[in-house]
């Protein structure tokens, strides 16, 4: 027989090519028992990737790159869980959170600018993930020196990144509950626990580290927000 996802020959239970089983089993109880774990999993792997990222981020990132990738929650999978938490609390205590400001006046027919505005507010993973490309082109840029390629820079901006939307959520939670006015000081912390994990990266004894990555991390950032208004602009004008 054939296997019904690759099309390759099957002799035995699985797909030489794809390892995809030659008969898939029936849903059952064992099945979602199984996802039901595999959830669990996930859980106790993301409060271990909080802590590690926490007491030590760059021996943990670069453990992840070179030695065991099992430990820690894949990295786009964090950031993206972690901004829907961030996300999610925002909107449960109603929070204008400052991070992202839309100045649109006409609601009903906003300019594209104003679109990719909303967008961006509306899907903080992905739009972390973009604006990390922009970070890491400038990290290879000042750390040209150094043994990691762009995708490796990319990986641990997604985990870093994601630990300073963790640092917003929680102090979305308690702005949500004690009312106090303390969302002005959650973007100046998580910048700096972003600079030194970076720093923590690729040099923690060197201080110029730490500040080639306030460098980049301002710069990747003033980038991804110029070209999105750039890009936008010329749209409405055209």
């Amino acid at each position: 027989m054939n296997c019904k996802n690759c099309n390759a020959e099957i002799n035995s239970k699985f797909c030489p090519d794809c390892g995809q089983p030659a008969n898939l089993k029936r849903i059952d109880k064992k099945y979602i028992t199984h996802e039901i774990e595999h959830i669990l999993h996930v859980e106790r792997g993301l409060l271990y990737t909080i802590r590690e990222l926490s007491i030590h981020p760059g021996q943990s990132i670069r453990h992840y790159l070179f030695e065991n990738r099992n430990r820690l929650v894949k990295p786009i999978l964090f950031i993206i869980i972690a901004s829907l938490i961030y996300t999610t609390l925002n909107r449960l205590f109603h929070i204008e959170d400052g991070f992202v400001i839309n100045n649109e006046t006409d609601l009903e027919n906003p300019s594209t600018v104003g679109k990719i505005v909303k967008w961006i507010k509306d899907h903080y993973g992905y739009a972390n993930i973009l604006m990390g490309i922009f970070i890491a082109l400038w990290l290879n840029l000042f750390f040209r020196k150094s043994n990691f390629n762009f995708y490796e820079t990319l990986i641990m901006l997604c985990f870093v990144q994601g630990m300073a939307f963790l640092i917003f959520s929680t102090f979305v939670l308690l702005h949500g509950i004690t009312h106090l006015d303390i969302m002005k000081i959650a973007g100046p912390i998580g910048i700096v626990y972003s600079v030194w994990a970076i720093g923590q990266f690729y040099d923690k004894k060197k201080p110029v580290s730490y500040i080639k990555g306030l460098f980049a991390y301002i710069l990747g950032m003033i980038i991804f927000w110029i070209l999105p208004t750039l890009i936008g602009t010329i749209i409405d004008l055209l």
